[in-house]
């Protein structure tokens, strides 16, 4: 992605003390904006963000009034807000006749829940009247789980359809009430990030795959392109859909998935 497309841009990433969200801030940051770490896990996120020059706070994105004041400041810190990344999510695996209730409701209210309150107080602080108020753009992590069936994954995957659901809601209101704000999403592929090899580790466990080996196989075999992700393809692909590069596109989900979800 070329340097200084968001050249004077104030970014805000959710998730981003490691894994996928480490390497979207890294990139936003390299792309020219400035950016702050919003992560349950502080003492990561204060070093994740001073090795690309960034920021750091405290976020519950489960949390209404945690959204508030990390919105609250990183327009006092950054100096604005006109992108926010929606990436903090979680995995849990397990076979449908095995769901765990509470399982599923800690991936509703991180996965589901989180990125609304997300989408809500970003639009509330992007649009003309907000405490930023020049408008920007939102930019939703859900997974190509959302768009293939894959086992062990029911909750993970309806969680992540319903980020894709969000998106393009999110994207028609901003749209007709004038806010300035484009909303839409991408879905990764698998990366072998901590929670991708978990994953792996999981589908061995539950029976569906012989090895964590032959899982990641698996899903290398219904990928075109014949290889697992890597974080810079998805960081990428963020940067675009929050460039101008991307002006005129609102209420998309983008595969970054290898062509596994055509």
């Amino acid at each position: 992605m070329a340097e200084g497309v968001l050249e004077g841009r104030h970014a805000l990433v959710t998730g981003g003390a490691q894994g996928l969200g480490a390497g979207m801030a890294q990139a936003l940051a390299a792309a020219g904006a400035k950016v702050m770490i919003g992560d349950l896990q502080e003492d990561l996120a204060r070093e994740t963000a001073e090795s690309i020059g960034a920021l750091s706070t405290r976020l519950d994105v489960t949390d209404e009034g945690s959204w508030e004041g990390a919105i609250a400041t990183t327009v006092e810190q950054l100096g604005g807000l006109d992108i926010l990344v929606n990436n903090a999510g979680i995995e849990i695996s397990g076979l449908i006749v095995d769901i765990d209730a509470n399982d599923l409701k800690k991936m509703l209210e991180v996965n589901v829940l989180g990125t609304a309150l997300g989408i809500k107080h970003g639009l509330r602080a992007m649009r003309p009247d907000g405490p930023a108020g020049n408008g920007g753009a939102i930019v939703n992590v859900s997974s190509v789980a959302a768009t293939i069936a894959f086992p062990g994954i029911a909750g993970y995957s309806s969680t992540k359809s319903a980020v894709d659901r969000l998106t393009r809601v999110a994207a028609f209101e901003a749209g007709k009430l004038g806010f300035g704000v484009r909303v839409n999403c991408v879905y990764p592929g698998l990366v072998p990030t901590e929670m991708g090899q978990r994953l792996a580790v999981d589908m061995a466990a539950l029976g569906l795959f012989g090895s964590p080996e032959a899982a990641v196989g698996a899903v290398v075999e219904q990928t075109p392109l014949g290889r697992l992700g890597e974080v810079n393809d998805m960081a990428d692909a963020v940067v675009f859909l929050a460039s101008d590069q991307a002006r005129f596109i609102t209420g998309i989900g983008l595969p970054v998935d290898g062509g596994m979800g055509m």
